[in-house]
């Protein structure tokens, strides 16, 4: 009997994004970014502009509220949502919003445009969490930031108008990462009303992942964020010490969700993640993890698209993508 070799067929981009990203080349990647101080300098100097550059939302209004954190010091909350929304007599619902940025970079100043697009688009209100980042605040200050918000919104949610049982967490990238582990610290510090429902984005979920993957991955030619500066991230996260460490306590699951060892009784969840994103088994491993462990998931590969692949707004994978996000948005 004839055995045949079968040879892994090459990863390409999806023919509507790669069309998109010709007139851009590697601007649309994150750039190999050894230090944080360079990591932000790219977003400042290129996140910035392009997220400016959206149209203006004139039905969303914001608002901030100041709040104390874990320890005390004062952290922004910014409300995005329409007067309606704001002067309902009914409590209506919300999403405490983590934005991206491996954890130590950008800001809700930097992500506004995104944001108020999305509560545009989507019909819900957000509200998005100022929280500090790495290094300065090593974990787990950032997700103990987001907890402290959670639960300040959950306990003042009469006075805000909102609905304390249908409440939300949602983030991308690092702030997919937050969500994860803001989920698993409610759950285990017995949050009532519990979170109803999280939602992660390309999630960075797995401190490990640095160690797995080779520089020389199938995906590597592809990928938008690079592996040294994912690493670079962790490192500043959670220390150049424990970052990616094969050993089971090294780092915290409500820091590095990917490693908590049981998912039971978390929300609801909705995960997508393209085929080209440094992230895609260890958002595939969790969603199979919540689905054995009798969470309701939903679970999204895109093919042919990298991390932030919304940046091609008017391409068919985003448009798909955009709409099941805000279906379960709105079903909160």
């Amino acid at each position: 009997m004839e055995i045949k070799q079968h040879i892994p067929r090459a990863l390409t981009f999806d023919p509507e994004y790669a069309e998109w990203r010709k007139p851009f080349g590697n601007l649309t990647n994150v750039p190999l970014c050894k230090t944080v101080r360079e990591m932000r300098k790219y977003n400042d100097t290129f996140t910035r502009v392009v997220w400016a550059q959206m149209p203006p939302q004139p039905t969303i209004k914001r608002k901030v509220y100041r709040i104390p954190s874990y320890d005390g010091v004062e952290l922004e909350i910014t409300r995005f949502a329409t007067t309606e929304q704001l002067e309902s007599p009914t409590p209506l619902p919300a999403w405490l919003q983590f934005h991206g940025g491996g954890v130590c970079a950008l800001s809700i100043e930097i992500y506004a445009p995104l944001l108020a697009k999305q509560a545009a688009e989507s019909g819900a209100q957000l509200l998005a969490v100022e929280y500090r980042l790495a290094p300065e605040h090593p974990a787990p200050g950032p997700v103990e930031d987001c907890y402290a918000a959670l639960r300040w919104v959950s306990e003042h949610a009469a006075e805000l108008g909102l609905d304390a049982a249908r409440l939300g967490l949602m983030g991308d990238s690092g702030g997919g990462a937050l969500v994860a582990g803001c989920s698993l610290m409610a759950r285990d510090r017995g949050l009532e009303p519990p979170v109803a429902r999280q939602l992660m984005t390309y999630p960075m979920l797995d401190d490990r992942t640095i160690k797995r993957l080779s520089p020389q991955n199938p995906q590597a030619p592809l990928v938008s964020l690079p592996l040294g500066t994912l690493a670079m991230c962790w490192e500043a996260y959670v220390g150049k010490d424990k970052a990616g460490s094969l050993d089971e306590g090294a780092v915290s699951p409500y820091v590095a969700p990917g490693r908590a060892t049981d998912l039971c009784g978390l929300p609801p969840t909705y995960i997508d993640v393209g085929s080209l994103d440094l992230f895609r088994d260890e958002c595939a491993m969790f969603a199979a993890r919540l689905a054995a462990a009798d969470v309701d998931i939903e679970f999204h590969l895109f093919s042919g698209v990298p991390h932030g692949f919304e940046a091609a707004s008017e391409i068919s994978i985003t448009k798909m993508a955009l709409e099941r996000r805000y279906r379960f948005m709105r079903n909160l």
